[in-house]
């Protein structure tokens, strides 16, 4: 289940809910307002020159190692 991060508009609260992708989201526990997705940053990050610069999973030419 992904974690959720939602945001009231209407309180200006936010929090992170465990919700199913099937659910809807549910509404705000302080005011019961409906509130709306936020796109969070991930943690996720490429550095370095970079896995096709450096042509990796290319193979070798020649058969060996």
């Amino acid at each position: 289940m992904p974690i959720r991060e939602l945001h009231c508009s209407t309180c200006d609260t936010q929090a992170e809910v465990l919700v199913s992708i099937t659910e809807p989201d549910p509404p705000c526990p302080e005011c019961k307002a409906p509130r709306r997705r936020l796109v969070s940053s991930t943690s996720f990050v490429l550095k370095g020159e970079g896995w096709a610069r450096d042509n990796y999973g290319v193979k070798p030419k020649g058969g060996s190692r």
